[in-house]
């Protein structure tokens, strides 16, 4: 029995949640609208102000599917009303990110300096030379794009110099001793 698929999703003041043929899912929320289709196979039902997922049996496809279905509902709900946001850090000597129009550049200590394209429906901010947030309605564009960010310089464990989250902790390593 899924435990995560079996609670309600409870809608917030001003969001709307609409199933249309097929399962599509339609949010609007004063942040945006969000939609996905859905694996058939999912009830998906709204009653007021509360959001229920159902399946139709207990087969394995069908409690896989579950837990998923209500999760994502629910992170579509969450991001049109509150939306989503992550913070990087840079750190080292000469690291550094601005923004260029729609592209964020960043100088990681490469020969050259690395640019990122923005995608749709994100917005980046950089307060400081060492500082990126990232924030959005779409919780895995928002995560996959600073995922992406994080990945052209992982921190790494002696200096800690790299890109890193802002709540991700480096475990660090001692370096060599001399005799």
């Amino acid at each position: 029995m899924s435990r995560i698929g079996n609670k309600l999703i409870s809608l917030p003041a001003g969001v709307t949640l609409t199933v249309e043929e097929n399962n599509l899912v339609v949010v609007k929320g004063p942040k945006g609208e969000l939609s996905y289709q859905f694996n058939a196979n999912m009830g998906i039902e709204v009653n007021g102000t509360e959001v229920k997922v159902t399946r139709p049996d207990d087969s394995i496809l069908n409690k896989t599917v579950h837990g998923t279905t209500r999760a994502l509902l629910n992170n579509m709900v969450v991001g049109v009303s509150n939306g989503y946001e992550k913070t990087l850090l840079i750190e080292g000597v000469g690291y550094r990110a601005s923004l260029k129009g729609k592209t964020l550049v960043v100088a990681a200590g490469y020969s050259h300096l690395v640019e990122k394209e923005i995608p749709e429906g994100l917005t980046v901010v950089c307060p400081s030379q060492t500082e990126i947030k990232i924030s959005g309605i779409d919780k895995q564009l928002v995560g996959e794009f600073a995922a992406n960010v994080r990945k052209i310089r992982k921190p790494e464990p002696y200096k800690g110099k790299g890109i890193r989250y802002s709540d991700e902790i480096i475990r660090r390593k001692e370096g060599k001793k001399a005799k």
